[in-house]
C-alpha cells in the first residue's frame, strides 16, 4: 500500500505539466574543456570540485576508458595501467567504462560496460569500481551476475542513494540495443542485485520513435547496407532530491518516467505489482542524460534540439541551447552551482553516415550555472 501511495502521489504531482516552454537560459553556456582525441560520454564533479569524464570503447583509439581533468587535460584515472582492458582479467581492469559518478563519501564510482563496441559483455567484466579520492586508490569491484547483466545488457548509467542498507545501493539503467532494457538495483553491501522492470514499456524505446537531428532522420547507416533503425533501451537516470524518487527514460523516445524507490527495491514486489506503480510524466524532448538539483528539479539533455531543459513544479523550461551543443549526453550538478555536460557529437559518427565519420574536433565539456547543488544522499 505504501508504494501506491507514493505513486499516486507522484502523479498527481505532475497531472497538471504542461508542454515545455521556452525561458531565459539560467546562464551563458561555458567551456571547461575540450578533447581532441577519443569521444566523451561521462562527466562527474566530485564533492571537493574534481572532475572526471570517461571514454567507452565504441571504435575510437581509447588509450584510456577514465580520466581525471588537471589543468584543461584529460589524465588517465586512477593510473595508466587499470585503464589497459585485459579481457584475461575482466574483474581487474576497465574493459569499457560508460558513466563515472562521485559519490557523497568521497568515491568515484566507474560503471565498465565490458562491452566495447556494445558487443556481448566480457564474462565477468560487468561491474562498478569504486576509488577512494583521498588516495585515489580502487577501494571495491562489483561485479554484477549473469542474471541482472544478461547478454544483450549494456550498463549505461547510475545513481547512489548511500543511506539504504548496511552501505547504501545503486541504481543501473541497461541501455540495451538488442534485448530488453531495466533498471538493476546493486546492494552495495552485499553486492546482492535486483533486475526490475526488464522490457517494460517504459524502459524500452518508444514505438514508432524517430530521432532528426542536424535535419537528418538518425538510423543506423552501415557503409555496405541498407539503413535500419536505431533502438536504445533505458538511457538516462536520475534521483529526486530526497531519494524518493527515480526518475528514467529510454534514449529512443521523449518521455520521461517514474517510479519510487522504495518499490524498485522490494525483493517482495512483484514485477506485475511494480510495473502498475510507474508513472509516465509526459514528453520532455529526446534526451540522453538525465540529472536532479538538490531544489527538487530534474535536467535532460534535449539531443535533437541541442538543448538543456529543466523540469520544475511540473512544468519543463529551457535551461540553455545553442549550435555548440553538439549531442548533449552525461549531465552532472556540481557543488559549485554549475551544471556540467559532454557534448560529443555522438550522431555524427560513421556508423549513423554511410561510414563517414562527420564528427569535428575538439569534443567539448561544456557547464552552465544553474544556482543549485548535487543530489548526495549519505
Amino acid at each position: 500500500m505504501k508504494h501506491a501511495t507514493l505513486a499516486a502521489m507522484l502523479a498527481a504531482a505532475f497531472l497538471n505539466s504542461t508542454a515545455a516552454t521556452a525561458q531565459p537560459a539560467s546562464g551563458p553556456v561555458e567551456r571547461v574543456a575540450t578533447f581532441h582525441d577519443a569521444m566523451p560520454t561521462g562527466v562527474t564533479v566530485a564533492p571537493n570540485g574534481r572532475i572526471f569524464v570517461n571514454y567507452p570503447r565504441w571504435g575510437d583509439d581509447v588509450p584510456f576508458t577514465v580520466a581525471e581533468i588537471r589543468g584543461g587535460k584529460a589524465v588517465p584515472y586512477p593510473d595508466a595501467a587499470v585503464n589497459r582492458a585485459d579481457p584475461g582479467n575482466p574483474g581487474g581492469s576497465l574493459l569499457s567504462v560508460q558513466s563515472v559518478v562521485a559519490d557523497a563519501r568521497n568515491r568515484l564510482w566507474m560503471l565498465d560496460t565490458a562491452a566495447p563496441g556494445f558487443r556481448t559483455p566480457v564474462a565477468g567484466g560487468a561491474k562498478l569500481v569504486a576509488v577512494d579520492l583521498a588516495t585515489d586508490r580502487i577501494i571495491r569491484t562489483i561485479v554484477v551476475p549473469p542474471e541482472a547483466a544478461l547478454p544483450t545488457t549494456y550498463l549505461n548509467d547510475v545513481r547512489f542513494d548511500l543511506r539504504q542498507g548496511a552501505e547504501g545501493v545503486a541504481y543501473i539503467t541497461d541501455s540495451s540495443v538488442s534485448g530488453p532494457g531495466g533498471i538493476i538495483v546493486v546492494d552495495l553491501a552485499t553486492g546482492r542485485t535486483l533486475r526490475r522492470l526488464s522490457g517494460h514499456p517504459s524502459t524500452s524505446p518508444e514505438p514508432g520513435f524517430q530521432a532528426v537531428i542536424e535535419g537528418q532522420a538518425m538510423m543506423a547507416r552501415p557503409a555496405d547496407g541498407a539503413p535500419q533503425p536505431f533502438r536504445v533501451a533505458s538511457d538516462g537516470i536520475a534521483l529526486s532530491a530526497d531519494g524518493q524518487t527515480l526518475y528514467y527514460c529510454a534514449l529512443s523516445s521523449r518521455r520521461l518516467y517514474a517510479v519510487p524507490t522504495a518499490a524498485l527495491r522490494d525483493p517482495a514486489l512483484s514485477e506485475e505489482d511494480l510495473a502498475a506503480l510507474v508513472v509516465d510524466l509526459g514528453e520532455k524532448g529526446a534526451s540522453d542524460g538525465l540529472e536532479a538539483d538538490d531544489k527538487g528539479r530534474v535536467y535532460a539533455g534535449d539531443y535533437e534540439h541541442n538543448a538543456i531543459r529543466r523540469l520544475e513544479q511540473g512544468r519543463w523550461s529551457t535551461v540553455v541551447e545553442g549550435p555548440e551543443i553538439l549531442w548533449p549526453d552525461t549531465l552532472s550538478v556540481g557543488p559549485d552551482g554549475y551544471l556540467y555536460f559532454t557534448a560529443n557529437q555522438l550522431h555524427r559518427q560513421a556508423g549513423f553516415n554511410g561510414g563517414r565519420d562527420l564528427r569535428q574536433k575538439p569534443y567539448q565539456l561544456l557547464r552552465v550555472r544553474i544556482d543549485a547543488g548535487p543530489v548526495l544522499l549519505k
